[in-house]
């Protein structure tokens, strides 16, 4: 029989980055840690020392019965928070700038696109370069910064890979993006971490990043696919809810799907404006917030 652990089911992916991005998040989640046991670790020592110090047997602790005051001791328990208190603030503004998940990557590589659409229960990945899309399963080059436009087809989900960096959540009718750089190739878990339903558990895919030779067969092994996506009928087919979807490929697909699909949550699916959308165009995440 297999042994069991009782942490099994723990991962450490948010320490163990394989991107740009995850990596100067798991130099921040360190660091931050860091700066917090410079209060913790003093405390739970101090807590240990004053026990053992104060306990009824010992004789050779000195009793102050009147003392109430020390002015070394209000400037070390008020003066060290308000230090770290300090720098959390400064580095919590850097990084929520240097860390956007908006702001494009700096590389000198042209980066690439991919549209990523949530559905009940799964995730549909769309190439608008390539003319291709697949479910449940992504691809892209190591080293090459890949913009991810993302977006819902039903509920708000949040489209993430742990070993990457940041998620980014997906609404029907807004579109959102997020950059990330993948700087080792692997196969690495995605999933929303937004409960959508009573299918959540199975909404997981496969981040591919490999060579851009790798990456070229992986898209002409799209290509061979006899399954082709439109807009609306084969869509409206792919978004019925299912649970635990396998992977699917689309050789073809409409021009504009990623967009008709964000489009249709303000114009209606048949084409027709909404009662609440007034023919607006599709929102960004800028609007939204």
């Amino acid at each position: 029989m297999k042994r069991q652990h009782a942490l099994a089911g723990c991962g450490s992916a948010l320490l163990d980055s394989k991107g740009q991005i995850g990596q100067e998040q798991t130099r921040l989640i360190l660091t931050v840690f860091g700066l917090m046991m410079i209060v913790v670790i003093p405390v739970i020592g101090m807590t240990f020392w004053f026990a053992v110090r104060y306990r009824r047997s010992n004789k050779n602790a000195v009793y102050h019965p009147d003392w109430s005051h020390s002015n070394a001791i209000e400037v070390a328990i008020w003066l060290i928070p308000c230090i770290i208190i300090a720098i959390l603030a400064t580095m919590t503004w850097k990084t929520s700038h240097s860390l956007d998940p908006h702001k494009p990557i700096e590389s000198d590589v042209a980066p690439m696109e991919i549209q990523v659409v949530s559905l009940d229960w799964k995730w549909l990945f769309i190439y608008p370069e390539q003319g291709i899309a697949t479910v449940n399963e992504v691809a892209f080059p190591k080293d090459v910064p890949v913009r991810f436009r993302v977006t819902s087809g039903s509920v708000m989900n949040a489209f993430f890979i742990p070993h990457l960096g940041s998620q980014i959540y997906a609404m029907a009718g807004m579109d959102n993006d997020v950059h990330l750089i993948a700087n080792e190739k692997g196969v690495y878990p995605g999933r929303s971490t937004n409960y959508s339903g009573s299918g959540f558990a199975g909404m997981t895919f496969d981040a591919h990043a490999t060579s851009p030779e790798a990456f070229d067969d992986w898209v002409e092994n799209v290509r061979e696919s006899a399954d082709s996506l439109t807009f609306p009928e084969e869509y409206e087919a792919l978004a019925l809810p299912t649970r635990d979807v396998p992977v699917k490929y689309f050789s073809e697909i409409s021009p504009r799907l990623y967009e008709d699909i964000v489009q249709s949550f303000h114009t209606g699916r048949d084409g027709d404006a909404s009662p609440n959308s007034h023919g607006d165009a599709p929102m960004s995440a800028e609007a939204a917030e």
